[in-house]
């Protein structure tokens, strides 16, 4: 059963800091949405519309090794029972691991989607782009959601000084 858990721990915490998708979206795919494929193609749970992702090339090759043999309508991540995993039991997963990891911060399912826009905020600067990936109505929000407002916040106390 450990074994099973830290193979959910890596695959799917990879596949949500690298598309940034809710983890309800990535509970919810099958191994033929990404098996020899070059987008995942889903329709948000929250939103109702419709995302196509690229696959980059690290998830290509995850995806590839992880998908070998696996039924196409087979869910991507089952539990040792064969059922489709459950957001409750991917929280505790994600949980547990970062403690294992000596992180005790507060870790949940939604950090995957949160690391993922944070990076992509940092490296490229585009908070209107990151604004369309997250389907948010306001550049604030983004930012809020992100903890970037926050971060400036910081550095404009720790900057100023009289």
């Amino acid at each position: 059963m450990r074994s099973r858990h830290h193979q959910f721990k890596r695959k799917d915490y990879f596949i949500g800091i690298n598309c940034g998708l809710r983890v309800s979206d990535i509970l919810a795919l099958n191994v033929g949405d990404v098996k020899e494929k070059n987008f995942i193609k889903i329709t948000e749970k929250k939103t109702g519309k419709p995302k196509k992702i690229p696959i980059n090339n690290k998830l290509m090759s995850m995806f590839a090794e992880y998908t070998r043999g696996k039924p196409s309508d087979n869910p991507l991540f089952m539990t040792k029972f064969k059922n489709r995993l459950n957001r409750v039991t991917a929280y505790n997963i994600i949980k547990q691991a970062c403690e294992e990891s000596g992180l005790y911060d507060t870790f949940g399912t939604h950090t995957m989607r949160k690391t993922f826009g944070y990076h992509h905020y940092r490296k490229y600067k585009d908070v209107a782009m990151l604004q369309k990936i997250f389907n948010h109505s306001s550049p604030q929000i983004t930012l809020r959601y992100i903890g970037i407002e926050q971060d400036q916040i910081s550095k404009s106390y720790t900057d100023f000084i009289l």
